[in-house]
């Protein structure tokens, strides 16, 4: 969609009428500013909806990359345009969980609309001792992938996606089932 030049846009602020009353009869101005009308008409209406454009669940969808570049959002031209709006709009609560469960299972929801559960605590151990032997490994995460509906999510997307939101002293395995994981005894 382009914003320049629409056919037909009318200025809601002629400059034909604003001249001085001496041009008011002046063939050759009028026509000069209507040009010029035709030229800032688009100029006129992206200002004055200049809000919506800044709103990603109603601005045009060529502006969703480049909201998305403001507030750090994942922006995949493959996905749908519903899925890209609401992956603008919830950047920042994205990123404020970013590096937690929650966090993982919110991205792989929004990006590929599968339900996950993420296993595991992920943390990192240390020693404060100086020269000391290294602390044991520590234990793995597991994240578990299933569809919402039918279909098997693609395991290079779900495994981009994990190592982006992972923590980096974090090991991450993937398992993707086929449908929810079995009660195993909790």
């Amino acid at each position: 969609m382009s914003r320049a030049a629409v056919p037909g846009l009318p200025s809601r602020h002629p400059i034909g009428g604003q001249l001085p009353a001496l041009y008011a009869d002046d063939d050759l101005a009028q026509r000069f500013t209507a040009g010029l009308d035709t030229v800032l008409a688009p100029v006129f209406a992206t200002l004055d909806n200049l809000p919506a454009y800044l709103d990603p669940r109603v601005a045009p969808a060529d502006f969703l990359a480049w909201l998305a570049s403001w507030v750090g959002a994942g922006d995949d031209p493959r996905w749908p345009v519903e899925i890209r709006r609401e992956a603008v709009a919830r950047a920042v609560e994205l990123h404020r969980w970013r590096g937690t469960a929650r966090g993982l299972v919110e991205a792989l929801r929004l990006a590929l609309g599968v339900h996950a559960e993420v296993t595991g605590h992920g943390g990192a151990v240390w020693s404060g001792t100086a020269g000391a032997e290294l602390p044991p490994r520590s234990a793995e995460t597991l994240v578990r992938v299933w569809p919402v509906a039918e279909g098997r999510p693609a395991p290079d997307r779900v495994r981009e996606i994990v190592r982006a939101m992972c923590p980096v002293h974090t090991v991450c395995r993937v398992e993707i089932l086929p449908g929810p994981p079995a009660d195993e005894g909790r």
